[in-house]
């Protein structure tokens, strides 16, 4: 291992102990950890604040087998070290990244295939908020919903960071994008950050709607965060040879669907959990997004949302802001 200095043994991280509500959070000091061979030691400048984080601390998304109790997806920082067989970057690289836990933290360790550059037009709290959304969206949109030009997406839960990244994404991409959200308000933030249409489902049928919107057509790809009964609603609204691509269970994970509908309109269903992927698998990602979404980063045509940032020790309160759903776009804890 290599480092411009002598590192630091301590450091301040975020645990949920025991699990609960955002009060069970806690800011612990603990070591500093030290970066396997294909590792590098990140001192972090912000960390991204994203849902699994609140069903974490619930007791509801347990980290991977040997990976820290520590919180947090995603992240971007300095790197202060690396392991011995790290070839591509070094100490004093500025990056972003993806963990599978310990990103609300101080220092966190990353395989080095989950690191990407930090794009020269976003600052580095910016850059933090990147990882997790933007490799849900490529890994679930667009390789297993095989989203292309020409084609119309249907993403559930337009205004989080899933859905402001997918609406970018999906519009550079070439495709159209409409959204379902919560309010009028938010159908025209959506809207304004570049959805085709935006939905309310508070007061209108979605389902209507799409069709409506789409000539009778319906879909090509729906991007389905919530679950339950929205899945048979969602193929209602696909096209033959339509891909349904479910990404989390807000509403539950049971649903109750005709698979002869699936049959005659030769549907696809899927899936996917980001976290639960290989350290190969992420690393594939990574150097997917870097070559496709980077340059439409460069471009200005995907930014991240920031709504609002919070320090560490204001932790319970950004946990409290996420679970109203109030916010548009990003949370970030910054360091």
């Amino acid at each position: 291992m290599s480092n411009s200095s002598q590192l630091p043994q301590m450091m301040r991280a975020v645990i949920a102990e025991p699990f609960g509500g955002p009060e069970v959070l806690q800011v612990k000091t603990m070591l500093v950890p030290t970066p396997a061979t294909s590792e590098v030691l990140v001192k972090m400048a912000a960390s991204g604040i994203n849902r699994p984080d609140v069903l974490q601390r619930e007791g509801q998304y347990k980290p991977p087998q040997g990976i820290t109790s520590i919180l947090g997806l995603e992240g971007a920082g300095e790197i202060i070290a690396v392991g011995a067989s790290v070839s591509r970057f070094k100490v004093g690289d500025k990056v972003c990244v993806l963990v599978a836990g310990g990103s609300y933290a101080e220092y966190a360790v990353v395989p080095e295939g989950q690191c990407l550059p930090v794009p020269a037009n976003l600052d580095i709290v910016e850059a933090a908020t990147l990882p997790e959304g933007v490799f849900t969206v490529w890994a679930n949109l667009f390789e297993s919903g095989q989203l292309k030009k020409g084609d119309t997406a249907l993403v559930h839960g337009g205004t989080s960071g899933i859905g402001t990244y997918a609406i970018q994404m999906g519009i550079a991409a070439g495709a159209k994008v409409i959204v379902t959200v919560a309010s009028q308000e938010k159908a025209v933030l959506c809207e304004n950050l570049g959805a085709t249409h935006a939905i309310s489902y508070e007061s209108t049928d979605y389902k209507k709607a799409v069709m409506e919107l789409t000539n009778g057509h319906g879909v090509d790809v729906v991007l389905d965060m919530i679950g339950a009964d929205y899945l048979p609603r969602n193929m209602e609204c696909m096209v033959y040879g339509g891909r349904h691509v479910s990404i989390a269970t807000m509403h539950g994970a049971l649903a109750a669907i005709n698979f002869r509908d699936v049959m005659a309109k030769n549907l696809t269903l899927t899936g996917s959990m980001l976290r639960q992927r290989s350290i190969a698998e992420k690393t594939r990602l990574a150097r997917e997004i870097e070559a496709h979404v980077w340059p439409w980063i460069a471009a200005g045509k995907v930014k991240p949302q920031l709504y609002k940032t919070f320090t560490l020790d204001e932790v319970v309160d950004a946990h409290r802001l996420m679970e109203t759903g109030k916010h548009f776009g990003k949370l970030a804890l910054t360091f």
